[in-house]
């Protein structure tokens, strides 16, 4: 589960979930949300496997998100599905979606970056939570 919080210009996504893995899921479906309104009209034509490499939770959760976006920035990729599996030393991802089609996709925000300032990424008592702010 994810939602959104404004930051002074930024806008932030917070997620919570009941795994590591599941959080990593729905942070990336929560980035994809953000850049079009209607996340569910993204089709699953194409998947792409991710690998990323490190063993801090919060830059992980970073370096996953900035790949993503990068991703949306450079190819136009809108992915909506996900599949995430931890190891002690990073994260393989698959992300399932297509292009970016102006004739069915609205644009909703232009999100320029992924931030560090108060990147959260933490084990509750009640599963996990991580919290992200993004340059808009």
């Amino acid at each position: 589960m994810f939602e959104t919080f404004d930051h002074t210009a930024d806008i932030g996504l917070r997620i919570r979930a009941a795994t590591e893995e599941e959080m990593f899921c729905d942070a990336g479906r929560g980035l994809f949300s953000l850049l079009v309104d209607n996340i569910e009209q993204v089709q699953s034509c194409q998947t792409t496997t991710f690998n990323i490499i490190g063993n801090d939770r919060a830059y992980r959760l970073f370096d996953w998100l900035n790949e993503l976006l990068y991703c949306f920035e450079t190819e136009k990729w809108l992915f909506a599905d996900f599949s995430v599996r931890l190891s002690p030393d990073g994260l393989t991802a698959t992300a399932t979606g297509e292009r970016f089609n102006a004739d069915r996709h609205r644009l909703s925000h232009e999100v320029k970056a992924v931030t560090y300032h108060h990147l959260v990424c933490e084990q509750t008592d009640n599963g996990w939570l991580a919290e992200v702010i993004f340059d808009i």
